[in-house]
C-alpha cells in the first residue's frame, strides 16, 4: 500500500505547482491549452495504436466519449475559474468537493450512512468553505452607521463577487467527481497512458474556442515559455500519476490523500504569488484536508 500512498501524494503536489502556474500566467485558457496539447502530441500515436490492436466494445467507446466531455466541461470552467479567485481561495474548494458529495449522495440517495467522524469531517469543509467565501463576513465600508445606502449597495456587490469564486470552484468539483468515477471504469479497458491521451483530447476541445478567438496564443508562449513547459510535464504527469495508483488501490484508499495538495496549493498562493488573508486561508485548507480525512478513512 505504501506505492500508491506515495503515488498519490506526489500526485497531490504535481497538481498544485501546475496550478500555481496558471494562476500566474497572463491568459488562462491560453495556458491550460498549451501545456496540454504538447502531451497530447506526444501521446497520441498511443492511443491509436493501442485502439488499432485492440479495439474496444461500443459501450466502452461511449464511455470514452463520456470521460471527452467531461473533460471539455472541466478546462473550461477551470480556466474561467482561475481568472475569477485567488488559487487559496478556489483551490482548496475545488480539490475538496468531491469528497464532500459523494457521501452526500450516498446517504441522501443510497441508503448509506456516515460514521460521527464522517458527519464531523463534512461539518469541517462546509465551515472551511464558507470562511474561504466570505460569508458572514463584514466590510469596512460597512461597519459604522455613517455607511451611506451607495457604500452598502457597492460592499453588497463586493460580496456577491467574492462568492462567484467559490460556486465556479464547486463545479469545478463536481466535475472532477463526475470524471473520476468515468475513468476508473475506463481504466477497465485500456491503459493509464491511453486514457489520459483521452483525457487531455478533451481538455484542449474545451479551451480551442477561447484559444481561436483570443489570437494571443504567441504572446502567451512569448511571456510564460519556460512555465509552459513544465506546466507540461507536471499537468499530465499528476493525473497519470493517480492513475497508476488507482490500477493498485481502492479508489476510496487513495482518493482523499491527493487532496493533500488543498494545503500545498495554498502555500503556494500564499509565500509566491503574495496574495491576501494569509492566516486565515492557510487554516482553512488545512481544516478542509482534515474534513477530507475524516471522511475518506473513517467517515
Amino acid at each position: 500500500m505504501l506505492l500508491p500512498i506515495l503515488l498519490v501524494l506526489a500526485s497531490g503536489m504535481c497538481h498544485a505547482v501546475w496550478s500555481m502556474f496558471t494562476k500566474r500566467s497572463r491568459a488562462k485558457s491560453i495556458f491550460l491549452w498549451s501545456i496540454m496539447m504538447i502531451s497530447t502530441i506526444l501521446l497520441l500515436p498511443i492511443l491509436i495504436t493501442e485502439l488499432w490492436t485492440h479495439p474496444l466494445a461500443a459501450g466502452a467507446y461511449a464511455l470514452l466519449l463520456l470521460s471527452v466531455a467531461l473533460q471539455a466541461l472541466y478546462s473550461w470552467l477551470l480556466s474561467r475559474t482561475y481568472e475569477m479567485g485567488d488559487l487559496s481561495q478556489i483551490y482548496p474548494v475545488m480539490r475538496g468537493t468531491s469528497t464532500l458529495l459523494i457521501p452526500l449522495i450516498g446517504v441522501l440517495f443510497l441508503g448509506e450512512s456516515l460514521s460521527v467522524y464522517g458527519w464531523a469531517g463534512i461539518a469541517f469543509m462546509l465551515g472551511g468553505f464558507a470562511v474561504l467565501s466570505g460569508l458572514g463576513s463584514r466590510s469596512s465600508s460597512t461597519s459604522t452607521s455613517t455607511s451611506t445606502s451607495a457604500s452598502t449597495s457597492a460592499s453588497t456587490a463586493s460580496r456577491k463577487s467574492g462568492y462567484t469564486p467559490i460556486l465556479m470552484a464547486l463545479c469545478v468539483g463536481l466535475c472532477t467527481t463526475c470524471y473520476v468515477f468515468v475513468d476508473k471504469l475506463n481504466l477497465q479497458h485500456m491503459s493509464p497512458l491511453a486514457l489520459l491521451e483521452v483525457t487531455n483530447i478533451g481538455f484542449v476541445a474545451g479551451l480551442t474556442p477561447a484559444v481561436l478567438k483570443s489570437r494571443k496564443l504567441l504572446e502567451e508562449w512569448k511571456s510564460n515559455k519556460f512555465t509552459i513547459l513544465l506546466g507540461s510535464v507536471l499537468n499530465p504527469g499528476s493525473y497519470l500519476l493517480f492513475l497508476f495508483a488507482l490500477q493498485q488501490a481502492p479508489l476510496a484508499h487513495i482518493s482523499p490523500l491527493r487532496e493533500i495538495g488543498t494545503i500545498f496549493a495554498t502555500f503556494l498562493g500564499i509565500l509566491l504569488l503574495k496574495e491576501q488573508q494569509g492566516l486565515r486561508r492557510m487554516v482553512c485548507s488545512v481544516v478542509i484536508f482534515g474534513g477530507i480525512l475524516l471522511v475518506g478513512v473513517w467517515g
